[in-house]
């Protein structure tokens, strides 16, 4: 899909150092949080401002909003506003199937979900794209979720066999490759060496250090764990843990931007396993290719200013 490569072309960027991506910057005020993710690469930059207010729940509100904003390069003019959560969804769904693209076999037909929730399902698209998928399991507490996302992808998927599956355990045994997208504390995956070996994974939900969704054990299995950016190292605990544990060295955590300009090979060994936070790149990458596309296609409302 193009939006794929138009992210991998911004890893390849950034891998040869013609990106500026300062760290987020976070302000805490009243238990609620504002985000601020600036990104700067060649014509354009663009930042990511994301609030989070968790007490929205209780007033039925979203608790987390988030819209990004484009800008000229070499002007700084504002040249577009893009809603925060829609291109987070595709953006993410996108490094997703990057990391299948660049880290599992060609051959994979078999697939699960533990998750499903808008990002679950925007990982099944991308995924679904990425390889010649035979059959989706879908795991997640609440049943109807997972019909829910079925009902959406069959129509797009035909000839793709969807299905709820009745446990975590289940799902592992019968995928080659497996997709996690929760915010869950602890694993979500049953830490068992044998039903996990040679298996392939993506996990996208965590991104604080208090969260985990991949089993302890599975861990020891690879000698590598490949992420998106190096902040995962002190990000999630996906992550984290593993490091801190002695189950992985910070040497065999490896950014997919290394693997993408070959200048780290995949490992061999017979279980793999990507992890993504997310970045401000991503943000730019996207908001740069929606935003040539609003233009092609003459979407979008224009915004005059005052001079």
């Amino acid at each position: 899909m193009e939006l794929m490569d138009v992210l991998e072309e911004a890893l390849i960027q950034q891998e040869n150092g013609k990106v500026i991506m300062p760290q987020r910057m976070h302000a805490d005020f009243n238990g609620n949080m504002l985000l601020l993710m600036p990104c700067y690469s060649g014509d354009f930059f663009a930042t990511k401002m994301v609030s989070v207010f968790p007490k929205n729940a209780d007033k039925k509100l979203p608790v987390i909003y988030g819209s990004v904003v484009l800008n000229d390069g070499n002007t700084g003019k504002p040249l577009a506003m893009i809603e925060g959560s829609s291109l987070t969804a595709h953006r993410t769904g996108a490094i997703g199937g990057l990391g299948i693209r660049h880290t599992t076999p060609e051959n994979i037909s078999t697939v699960g979900l533990i998750g499903a929730g808008v990002q679950g399902y925007h990982q099944l698209v991308y995924a679904c794209n990425s390889r010649q998928v035979k059959s989706v399991r879908i795991f997640d507490q609440q049943t109807v979720s997972s019909i829910k996302i079925i009902t959406s992808l069959k129509s797009d998927f035909p000839d793709i066999d969807f299905s709820v599956a009745a446990s975590a355990e289940e799902l592992v045994k019968n995928s080659q490759l497996i997709i996690t997208a929760s915010t869950s504390e602890k694993p979500v995956l049953p830490d068992k060496p044998g039903l996990l070996v040679g298996k392939h994974f993506i996990a996208v939900g965590s991104y604080t250090p208090n969260m985990q969704e991949l089993p302890a054990k599975l861990f020891c299995l690879t000698d590598q764990l490949i992420v998106d950016t190096e902040h995962a190292t002190r990000e999630s605990g996906d992550v984290i843990n593993p490091v801190k544990a002695n189950q992985l060295t910070k040497e065999q955590v490896i950014p997919i931007s290394k693997l993408i300009t070959e200048k780290v090979n995949l490992s061999a060994s017979s279980t793999t396993i990507f992890k993504s936070v997310g970045m401000a790149l991503f943000d730019l990458a996207a908001a740069k290719y929606f935003y040539n596309k609003a233009l092609k296609n003459e979407a979008g409302t224009t915004v005059g200013f005052i001079a």
